[in-house]
């Protein structure tokens, strides 16, 4: 199946796409409003709850803004995979941390950082984006390549 017959599929299949997707695809977390679905011998993530997608899309909006300046991205323009992941995965780690939470489920870190912070805005940022900053993801070995 070529790229674009399979975003007609992927589209026409979910309708509220996860936000944290290539997070989760990653296993950096877990989400329990998450469904799966095998497309073309591949997997794509869909939101099963509108009011969460909303939440993770506000979040992962703020995290891109606040780590701008720090991971250098340009304005406006789609992300490349590896700061994409930067941003998923690190994002997600620096919330866990921020929040002192062992959680690895986006929608439980969401909801909570939510509550105890009365909205996003009211984050501990720097420490966020410092996991932002931080997070490489798993390096190839010799041995992995075919």
């Amino acid at each position: 199946m070529d790229e674009a017959a399979f975003r007609v599929a992927r589209t026409a299949a979910i309708a509220q796409p996860c936000v944290f997707e290539k997070a989760l695809l990653a296993r950096c977390s877990s989400c329990e409003v998450a469904a799966r679905h095998a497309l073309a011998e591949r997997e794509a993530i869909a939101c099963s709850s509108p009011v969460a997608r909303t939440n993770c899309g506000t979040l992962l909006a703020m995290l891109r803004e606040r780590s701008a300046f720090a991971l250098k991205l340009p304005a406006g323009a789609p992300l490349p995979h590896a700061l994409t992941m930067r941003l998923q995965c690190g994002g997600l780690r620096g919330l866990r941390k921020a929040l002192d939470a062992d959680e690895s489920d986006v929608h439980r870190l969401v909801v909570a950082a939510r509550e105890r912070h009365d909205g996003f805005a009211h984050l501990p940022w720097p420490v966020i984006v410092a996991a932002v900053q931080s997070w490489q993801g798993g390096r190839r070995h010799a041995g992995d390549r075919e």
